[in-house]
């Protein structure tokens, strides 16, 4: 089974890589399942109906999201309606929408996703590492192929994840920090990670933003407004080969692709 996980998709030229080159990319690679992480895609901050709808429709099964989830309020009353989006499964009870999804591929095989935030560096929630056996604990005996979106700043944090899981998952993927890492591999147990799978959109910037206002708010630090970048549009992606029968990784791939 093959899985394509796609890195933070930022602002409207990442939305436009997904338009313009998703469709043949998951054809070429013969992919069974594709998800990726969407919390940037609303103009670089948060996400909206229409937005989870567009992505969805272009051959996204699932998309993840992190600590920029909430940043557009019409996304609240939409999660009950739309399960394949998701938030870290560690936000307090009570938060809209859920951390884990249940699903079949295009293949008929069982699939989940599990989303969780770190807290190193980061709003604290709850630990990630006792939600995921929490979450995990909850799928049918027959869902082996689980991947798991681990958002956080720190790369010793995602290490551990992986590390943590390692042979209860198919995979533990990094995001959030939209720059790729270059540690991909399969743990002894079968568990592919790589630390952060990168970045969706405008390469020409700092982190998906306008170079000017970050650079500006670096040197004098007083507030400066961030716009998403238009340069140099390009896909950071993994590919995860994975073993359907027993959830274990076979292999995983860092592959990138650009708006020609």
């Amino acid at each position: 089974m093959r899985i394509l996980f796609i890195g933070d998709i930022v602002g409207s030229p990442g939305r436009q890589i997904v338009h313009d080159r998703l469709a043949d990319i998951l054809a070429q690679r013969r992919v069974d399942l594709c998800i990726a992480n969407g919390e940037n895609t609303a103009s670089g901050f948060g996400i909206t109906p229409r937005l989870t709808e567009e992505l969805l429709a272009s051959g996204i099964e699932v998309l993840t999201g992190g600590n920029h989830i909430w940043d557009r309020k019409e996304i609240l009353d939409y999660f009950p309606h739309e399960p394949r989006l998701l938030r870290p499964a560690n936000f307090p009870n009570g938060a809209p929408g859920k951390g884990l999804f249940v699903g079949r591929a295009k293949n008929d095989v069982p699939y989940a996703v599990l989303n969780l935030q770190g807290r190193t560096f980061m709003t604290p929630l709850d630990d990630p590492f006792r939600t995921a056996n929490a979450e995990l604990a909850k799928l049918p005996a027959d869902v082996r192929v689980i991947v798991v979106d681990m958002h956080a700043e720190a790369t010793s944090e995602k290490q551990a994840m992986g590390w943590y899981l390692d042979g209860k998952v198919s995979a533990v993927i990094g995001t959030h920090t939209h720059v790729a890492t270059a540690d991909e591999r399969v743990l002894p147990g079968g568990t592919a990670v790589i630390t952060d799978v990168g970045m969706t959109g405008p390469h020409d910037s700092v982190i998906g933003m306008e170079k000017s206002g970050i650079l500006q708010r670096f040197l004098d630090g007083m507030p400066a407004r961030f716009s998403v970048a238009e340069g140099n549009i390009q896909m950071n992606t993994v590919l995860i080969d994975v073993d359907e029968a027993s959830g274990r990784a076979r292999a995983i791939e860092r592959l990138n692709f650009r708006l020609d």
